[in-house]
């Protein structure tokens, strides 16, 4: 007999079906045993009946997260027992014949027990098997299924960036370093951008989905060592907006591709869908004018800060679902000495680049400029940056043989997830 997913026994009533999959919970009702059973595509309630000797002396045996292949009956539920808003809560598996696949051993909690931090992390193959981790994770899934389905759409060509590099792409120090062949130091790549740029020159739009690494010690909930970074490039753009107009877009798509698969998902962790405007770009106030408004509507004064406090970030969110009626706005012109080497400076705007932060719930949440595309700028603002333009000769291959203006962003996936969910 052919296996049949739990998800598709809705159209099997009154048929003998084969499924495989995990016993959830065992509960043992006098001469009766009950299951509920899961696998990818949902759960479903199994009953043993006392007639049934010794399929009902296997099933005593099982504990819960054993692997099972169970042999039943689909039955309609008795109108009494109809669970409507559940899936498969109008039938029932009859259980005829259990084989154990894999017996789990006595578990150290249940999955519903209310955990400390460290406790989850300890047991994490167990506890991700919990319905609310395994929320999370489908929703990042979907996250991803749309990323990469917008950007295809917008003919953007994915390419897999390297992890292992020569060098820092933002000439930090705070990398993870290792021996190399022939003597050398290779390092962990903190970024793609340079090879997102180097592949403008090839597909004019491109994007990568890949792990980059932060050797920087932390305390706080907005750092991580390794995160998934979702990175795209542009070429061919007039400005900025360009970027910030089709990063809108990506967006509101994202968030209505996850109010279509995983509204249960939502329900369950108790979060809310982001209020997105109808406009062709998010909310947008220049970092000066908002330390303006800052320091007048909160009596702090910062305006001459570089950038944003994480208290500020949280105000200016608040102020714009408040005003606009969005839980997203651009913060743009950021200093040329608080942005890496290849962002462009702003003609009209001494000392101030084109570029933006995206702040999403109050968190800066993307980070995204056009790039200066002119060789010999770019070689300029690396010395001034204090950089060696030698190190970096591989990369400036690509502008001394041309590349278009353009422009990029790069986001975290685990940030992005986070922000989604609360």
């Amino acid at each position: 007999m052919d296996r049949t997913y739990i998800g598709d026994l809705g159209a099997k009533a009154g048929e003998n079906v084969l499924i495989k999959g995990w016993v959830d919970v065992r509960r043992d009702q006098g001469k009766m045993v009950f299951f509920d059973f899961r696998d990818m595509t949902g759960t479903i309630q199994g009953v043993v009946l006392p007639n049934r000797a010794e399929v009902i002396e296997i099933a005593k045996t099982c504990r819960p997260e054993s692997v099972l292949q169970v042999e039943g009956i689909v039955n309609k539920r008795p109108e009494r027992n109809v669970v409507a808003d559940k899936v498969n809560g109008d039938i029932e598996l009859e259980v005829t014949a259990i084989t154990i696949l894999s017996m789990a051993e006595e578990l150290p909690f249940t999955l519903d027990a209310d955990l400390k931090l460290e406790t989850l992390l300890d047991h994490r193959p167990y506890t991700l098997r919990s319905p609310r981790e395994r929320a999370i994770f489908t929703v990042q899934h979907h996250i991803l299924y749309a990323f990469r389905e917008f950007l295809i759409s917008e003919h953007f060509t994915e390419f897999r960036a390297p992890a292992i590099v020569g060098g820092d792409a933002e000439g930090g120090t705070e990398v993870f370093k290792f021996d190399y062949f022939y003597g050398k130091t290779a390092y962990l790549a903190t970024s793609p951008q340079l090879y997102k740029q180097m592949m403008v020159g090839v597909f004019e739009r491109v994007f990568t989905v890949t792990n980059v690494f932060r050797a920087e010690k932390h305390a706080t909930a907005r750092h991580l060592n390794e995160y998934t970074s979702l990175d795209l490039e542009m070429g061919f753009i007039d400005g900025p907006e360009d970027v910030m107009k089709l990063e809108t877009r990506l967006l509101r798509y994202v968030s209505e591709h996850l109010q279509k698969t995983c509204a249960k998902e939502f329900e369950l962790l108790g979060a809310t869908f982001p209020l997105i405007p109808d406009a062709e770009m998010f909310p947008s106030m220049k970092l000066s004018d908002a330390q303006i408004l800052i320091t007048k509507e909160t009596g702090v004064d910062c305006t001459q800060e570089p950038d944003l406090s994480p208290e500020h970030e949280r105000w200016l969110c608040e102020y714009t679902k408040n005003e606009f009626n969005s839980d997203f706005i651009f913060i743009t012109n950021y200093p040329r000495t608080k942005r890496p080497f290849y962002a462009m400076d702003d003609e009209n705007n001494e000392g101030r680049t084109k570029c933006y932060d995206l702040l999403f719930r109050g968190l800066e949440l993307i980070s995204g400029n056009q790039r200066e595309h002119n060789y010999e700028k770019l070689v300029e603002k690396m010395k001034w940056k204090g950089l060696d333009p030698e190190k970096f000769s591989f990369y400036l291959q690509a502008f001394k043989y041309g590349l278009p203006p353009h422009g990029g962003l790069g986001m975290g996936l685990e940030r992005l997830t986070a922000r989604f969910l609360g």
